[in-house]
């Protein structure tokens, strides 16, 4: 294993790193909500770049 640690410690550290992450990116998008005006978002460059085109 890397850098001499068992597979027990190295499992046990990348669960956690992942537990960590996955709960870190939960709380983002719970606290923070960046998907909820994406629709809009979507719908406003849609017809910005729809106006801006030459027929």
């Amino acid at each position: 294993m890397p850098a001499g640690v068992g597979w027990g410690k190295y499992l046990t550290f990348s669960s956690a790193a992942m537990l960590a992450m996955f709960a870190g990116a939960q709380v983002v998008h719970s606290i923070y909500r960046p998907l909820d005006d994406l629709d809009k978002l979507i719908k406003l460059e849609l017809e910005k770049h729809l106006k801006e085109k030459p027929d």
